[in-house]
């Protein structure tokens, strides 16, 4: 019961807020998020507001730079279905698709108190997941939408519908 528009990825942030939105959600995409410097612009407004906000992706990165952290090029990135994936909050494993060169630098997340892991890659312990402590803001690196494929983590989207709802 969601009614959704799609901006391309440089539309600014004015021009998203004056649409009255309920929340915000960023997609997954190709690229070196660090090489992207108008979307973290963009997030830094969207995430002044108290509106929910979710990423997938490349909006999971891109979330994680707007607050301070650092990204890397991964070695070997994640590709395809049934990446083990550790929900920090319930301590379930999840089987995730995923589609990623670059992740969240960890070290660079301690510096950061707002932001908390939530997820991890089982296989290699990278960062798959964060949120913002106090604020309606998560996101994950895997694709929880995938299909075909695992359905584990489609909890996530009844997660941000219900933020929206509360609002």
């Amino acid at each position: 019961d969601c009614f959704l528009t799609v901006f391309p990825a440089q539309t600014n942030a004015q021009m998203l807020l004056n649409q009255g939105f309920d929340g915000f959600f960023l997609s997954n995409g190709p690229g070196d998020p660090a090489a992207m410097p108008y979307a973290i612009e963009t997030i830094q407004v969207l995430t002044q507001q108290p509106k929910p906000l979710m990423g997938i992706c490349l909006g999971n990165q891109l979330l994680a730079l707007a607050f301070g952290a650092k990204t890397y090029k991964m070695r070997n990135g994640h590709r395809g279905l049934n990446h083990p994936v550790l929900n920090l909050k319930t301590n379930r494993a999840e089987m995730t698709s995923q589609n990623h060169g670059f992740a969240i630098d960890p070290d660079s997340l301690h510096s950061i108190p707002e932001l908390r892991i939530t997820h991890l890659n089982l296989n290699d312990q990278t960062v798959e997941g964060i949120e913002v402590i106090g604020k309606p803001f998560f996101s994950v690196q895997y694709h929880p939408e995938a299909a075909p494929g695992p359905h584990d983590s489609h909890y996530l989207f009844d997660q941000f519908t219900a933020l929206l709802a509360s609002k």
